[in-house]
Order: C-alpha cells, then sequence, then structure tokens
C-alpha cells in the first residue's frame, strides 16, 4: 500500500510533537508557529487517515487507541529519517572519504561508467575506487575488507557464506568475432571447433557456464585455446585473428553496438546468470555506499537491463 501523498513530514512532526507535551499550546510554542496552524495540521491528518487520534480537553490532550498506535510508527519514521539526513551529512563531510567498488569485467564496462557519474552528480565529496578481476579475486578482497562493494555474478555457496547477494539483472554469455570473419551470420555451433578460442580461465565467474554450454552442444575439442579474463587482451586478438570470443554479454555490449566486433547469432539462454550487489553480511552500508547502491540500481532501471 502506497502512503498517501497528502500526508506530510509536518503533519507527522506536529502530531508526534503535540503527543511529547500533551498540549496544542505547547506544541505551537516549541515549533514557532499558532496554536490555530497546530490544530489545523492535526485536523488535516485526521482527516487523511480517517480516524481520530487525539481527544482534547480542559487538561490538555492525550492520545486515542488508534492515536497510541499511529504515534509508534510515527515516531520511529521520524528519528529514521533523522538518522539518515545526519548521516549523510557526517559523511560528505568527511575529508578524503572513498568508497572501493569490486566490479567484473562485464559490468564495469556497462554499468559502473554511468554509475560512477551518477554518484559525482549527487555526492562530488565521495571518491570511488574501482577494483577489477575475476569473481573469487573480489569476493576474497570483500571478505577481508578491502573493498565495500562486488558488482557482478552471484558466487559459488562456498565463497558467499557470510556475504548477502542481491540480484540487479540476468546476464548470457555472448560468442563474439571481429567484423569480416567467417562465421559471421552462421548459427553453426560445431563450426566453431575449426578456430582458435578465447575462453574465461578457471577463476572467471562464467567458466562452468561456458564449459556446460560447448559439452551440451558436443564440442569437447576446439582449435589452438587460450584461457583469460583479460578483456584488453580478448579484445585485440580477436581483432587480429579469426577466433572465438567466449565472454559475458557486458563485456563487449559496446563493441558489438558499435560495430568492433560481432556476435554470432547462437542461441546462449541457457547460459544466462543472475548478476548483482554482493555485501559483507554483517553491519549495514554506509551512507555513501547506499547512494552509490541506488546509483546502481538507477543505471540497470535506465538501461532497462532487468527487463
Amino acid at each position: 500500500m502506497e502512503i498517501d501523498r497528502r500526508i506530510k513530514i509536518r503533519h507527522l512532526r506536529t502530531f508526534v510533537e503535540v503527543a511529547r507535551s500533551a498540549s496544542v499550546g505547547r506544541a505551537a510554542e516549541l515549533m514557532h508557529v499558532s496554536q490555530p496552524a497546530v490544530s489545523k495540521t492535526l485536523a488535516e491528518l485526521e482527516s487523511v487517515l480517517g480516524a481520530r487520534l487525539m481527544e482534547r480537553n480542559r487538561s490538555g490532550v492525550s492520545l486515542t487507541p488508534v492515536g497510541q498506535m499511529f504515534h509508534a510508527y510515527a515516531s520511529s519514521s521520524l528519528a529514521a529519517l533523522r538518522q539518515g539526513i545526519e548521516g549523510v551529512s557526517e559523511t560528505l563531510a568527511a575529508g578524503g572519504l572513498r568508497l572501493s567498488i569490486g566490479a567484473l569485467p562485464s559490468v564495469a564496462a556497462r554499468i559502473v561508467p554511468d554509475s560512477a557519474v551518477e554518484m559525482g552528480r549527487v555526492a562530488p565529496e565521495v571518491g570511488l575506487a574501482i577494483v577489477t578481476g575475476p569473481n573469487g579475486y573480489l569476493l576474497s578482497e570483500l571478505a577481508s575488507g578491502a573493498v565495500d562493494l562486488v558488482i557482478g555474478r552471484l558466487g559459488n555457496p562456498e565463497v558467499m557464506e557470510g556475504h548477502s547477494f542481491s540480484q540487479l539483472y540476468s546476464e548470457r554469455i555472448s560468442l563474439v568475432v571481429r567484423p569480416g570473419h567467417p562465421l559471421v551470420g552462421r548459427s553453426d555451433v560445431a563450426a566453431i571447433a575449426d578456430y582458435p578460442i578465447v575462453f574465461p580461465n578457471r577463476d572467471a565467474a562464467i567458466r562452468t557456464l561456458a564449459e556446460q554450454f560447448f559439452i551440451a552442444q558436443g564440442i569437447r575439442r576446439v582449435g589452438h585455446r587460450i584461457e583469460t579474463v583479460a578483456e584488453t587482451f580478448g579484445r585485440a586478438y580477436v581483432r587480429k585473428t579469426d577466433a572465438v570470443w567466449v565472454i559475458s554479454s557486458g563485456v563487449v555490449a559496446l563493441d558489438v553496438a558499435e560495430g568492433m566486433l560481432v556476435e554470432l547469432p547462437i542461441a546462449m539462454r541457457e547460459t544466462l546468470g543472475p548478476v548483482g550487489l554482493t555485501l559483507r553480511g554483517e553491519g549495514d552500508p554506509s551512507p555513501a555506499l547506499r547512494m552509490f547502491i541506488e546509483a546502481v540500481r538507477r543505471t540497470v532501471a535506465r538501461l532497462e537491463l532487468a527487463s
């Protein structure tokens, strides 16, 4: 159920203050407004809620049973909001504040740049250190406290112990080649075996999915095979040779869009895997980290990656 937009912070603050002081007059004095203004605000709140929250008598003001119930939620909501505002202010006021973000190459190329741009707009005081590498390495860095957040594939159960994961979208593996490659436009998976291949190494998050795909297609042997997660090498090598690059779609999305590489028209749906945010299980994210996480979520929504 959505919160009625007619309810404003002033309604909650006035209600809580009147309940605390048990007097409309005293609450008006403390809030530096007139008594009629306080009475009007309370009446608006009761009208929106459709319930009487307070009983007014000669001795002052007392909460009705409904008012007592609502007071618990209103006061805790204001307290949480106050803490959040103070936390953000303290975070932004701290000199030299920096977040360390671990990102798989696919997200480092696809969503981290836009997220960093937005973070610079809303919180320019917060510096970012972006660390890339294999999923296992990034998760070990998270566990040690070297990074604050990892954006990437869901790790294996044994490495996810003590961490929490929140999915952002699903990503598949792509098979890409240089423009003009003999396989361009062909959907014959078996033909890949006749060409060199750049394959994810053992530390790569997509390694198991890639192996399972080729086994399912009956391809156990391919031509010259190079194993790496270095996207700079893979990009340069594939452009100079007839190699087929087995890589997360996010790493090469821009290359394909700009015509620098070509994705083979081979169905890869079975290689879909969850990509999301991994945090250490203990404690709450800092206000700065929460802002960055929201920047990431807005970027994913804008790029329509979750659709």
